[in-house]
Order: structure tokens, then sequence, then C-alpha cells
């Protein structure tokens, strides 16, 4: 039986990914802060997995995820897809004195996902067979003032270069950059949304299909729906300037609040 471990899997599209998982017959492996809503989510799950854990982590703190990493390590119950999905919407500054969101978003979404990435590649490398769904963002391929796009710009980057090294052994490593998705991130971000136009929004359902479907065909990058394919093809051949004139306009249309970890 296949074992899922999916980061930030109580809420939003981490939460969707558990249950798409565990619908295909997964087991699952659930890592999230909150212990209360751990077991709520896990109680939810038992209905349709054989058997899901739960392991309570705070992936700021370094102990936290190396507890993680020695789940992934656990020959006797070896993890088949990892979905590096935790993380949080923010709005400091780049140029912000107070480096401490800055530092708290690096630890989550930065280097979390190369220690858990790293030790997945490593044991699924081993095994010669293994899935690693980094969730990255269409943030990352415009340049809006805000530590989050330059993030998700490394994570698209990094499952990239992972996917490059691990060609050929059987593991496959996959950026998944959804645009506006309908979860409760930009709620708890303090994300204005009003500006957002409807037709750019995506249902969670939807998005993790398509990206189950983009990561069991192998593709290395998964941009979901036809328009924001489109959108990012259009993107990535207009002039620099001109898309780092259009993330100014994305970044005016947002509120300036402090980041919110879900």
């Amino acid at each position: 039986m296949a074992i899922a471990l999916i980061t930030g899997g109580t809420s939003g599209i981490g939460a969707t990914f558990a249950r798409q998982l565990a619908a295909q017959g997964h087991d699952i492996v659930l890592v999230a802060r909150d212990r209360d809503r751990l077991d709520q989510m896990a109680h939810e799950l038992r209905g349709m997995a054989r058997e899901v854990e739960v392991l309570s982590a705070d992936l700021a703190r370094r102990a936290d995820v190396a507890k993680v990493v020695k789940r992934l390590e656990d020959a006797k119950k070896p993890i088949d897809v990892l979905v590096n999905n935790a993380g949080f919407g923010m709005h400091r500054r780049l140029s912000d004195a107070d480096s401490s969101g800055h530092d708290l978003a690096f630890e989550v979404m930065v280097r979390s996902v190369r220690e858990l990435g790293a030790a997945s590649a490593r044991v699924m490398r081993d095994r010669g067979a293994g899935r690693i769904i980094n969730v990255s963002s269409t943030a990352g391929f415009v340049a809006m003032a805000s530590g989050y796009s330059s993030i998700k710009a490394w994570v698209t980057n990094f499952s990239e270069s992972l996917s490059n090294e691990l060609h050929g052994t059987g593991v496959t490593v996959m950026a998944l950059c959804p645009g506006w998705v309908h979860t409760e991130f930009h709620d708890r971000a303090g994300i204005s949304k009003s500006s957002i136009p409807g037709w750019l929004w995506l249902d969670a359902d939807k998005l993790v299909r398509i990206a189950l479907r983009d990561a069991e065909k192998g593709k290395v990058i998964s941009i979901p729906t036809i328009r924001y394919k489109v959108l990012m093809g259009i993107l990535r051949h207009l002039p620099r300037s001109t898309v780092r004139s259009i993330s100014r306009s994305i970044s005016s249309s947002r509120t300036a609040s402090s980041a919110v970890v879900p």
C-alpha cells in the first residue's frame, strides 16, 4: 500500500491533496502544527484510507523538521509520495528592517522544502521509485514587492534542479504552480481578494486533480488550467520590464499586512 506524506495537510490545498490521495487508496501521513486540526482531519480521512498517521510539527522549528525527515527515512514504512505544501502568504517588504517575517518564511517555505525534498530524494532514489510534489505558485513567475514571489521562484527552480538530479532514477519531482485558489489562504494572510477577477479563481478540488494527473505523467512543472498556461506563457515572452510593471500593479492591489501562518 502506497503512503503519502503531506505537510500543511489540515487545510486548503494540503487537505485537498490528503482527501484525493486517500480516495485513491493511499495511506496518509499528515503533518501540521495544530494537533486538534490534525486529529479532526485524520478522523475524516479514516473513512477513506486504511491508515492515517498524524505528526505534529512546526516547520519553522528545525528540530521539528528533523522529526519529519526521520519519518521520511523510515524504511519500515516508506513514503511513496511527498507533498511539500506547508506555507503562508506574506506581505513584508523586502527592505523591511524587521526580518522576522522573512526568517519565518525562509524556514517554512525554503529550508524545510529543501530538507524534506532532499530526504525523500535520497530514500526514494535508493528504492528506485517515488514522487515529490512541491507546491509553488504562479507568483514565482512575476516580481511582486514581497518575499513570497521570490520564495516561490526558488521553489520552482529547486524542483526543476532536483528533477534533473534524479533523472533516470525512477523518482519524479514536480512544482505545482497554482494561481488564485478558493481556500482560506488569502483570508488568513490578510490579502484583499476584491480586485481579483472571478475568472482567475481556481477550485481546489480541480487543481489537485490536475496536479496528481500531471505528476503521474512525470511533468516537472504543473500550471493548472488552460487560462493560467496561456497567461504564464505570455509572461515568459514579455520583456522583463513589462513583467515588473505588471507585478507592481498586482502588488498595489493588495492590502499591506503582516504574514499570518495557516
